[in-house]
């Protein structure tokens, strides 16, 4: 089953957006009929930002078994999602953003700059899957925000004449701790 199919229930829960609004004759109605047609999909968008949305069609999930106790459940069913997403691969995120996600990905990301998320908290497929859509897009959202770059700052003249200043009088009183002249 393609990756759009599964998550677009999850994509649904955290805000959807769908492509063509309009037909090629510019009329609602044509857009509407061609999205009926079998065979044919909606584009579902996940927004991750004002002016940015993610295609969740650009994940690839392989289902494995999960680890840790659970009985017979985790011996015979492959519970656990990997979800992978290729940041360094073009689509439809910026160069920028995906830039600062695989700075915060840390050890999520590959040497090839492939993201993997594992997602294997809930017993059913269906939830970890939406669990790992959400991770990916909360990382992506993380990564849309721009951090402000920091300003040089010089002290002023009289911060640094206050530190010299103190800067004598601690050596003064360092110079009294010595022993006593034997004059």
């Amino acid at each position: 089953m393609p990756v759009w199919k599964a998550m677009v229930k999850a994509a649904a829960a955290l805000g959807r957006r769908t492509a063509g609004a309009r037909g090629v004759d510019g009329c609602r109605a044509s857009a509407e009929k061609r999205r009926a047609l079998p065979g044919r999909t909606p584009m579902i968008f996940i927004p991750i930002a004002p002016g940015i949305a993610f295609d969740p069609r650009e994940l690839q999930e392989r289902f494995v078994r999960s680890s840790g106790p659970g009985g017979q459940n985790v011996n015979k069913v492959s519970t656990a999602v990997q979800v992978r997403l290729d940041l360094r691969a073009p689509g439809s995120l910026p160069a920028t953003l995906r830039a600062r996600a695989e700075a915060l990905a840390g050890s999520r990301l590959t040497s090839d700059g492939v993201l993997v998320i594992t997602a294997q908290r809930h017993r059913s497929q269906d939830m970890n899957r939406q669990d790992a859509l959400a991770r990916v897009v909360e990382l992506l959202r993380a990564a849309s925000v721009r951090q402000t770059p920091r300003i040089d700052t010089k002290p002023s003249h009289s911060a640094r004449r206050k530190r010299v200043e103190a800067k004598v009088r601690r050596g003064a009183v360092k110079q009294m701790r010595g022993a006593p002249d034997p004059d």
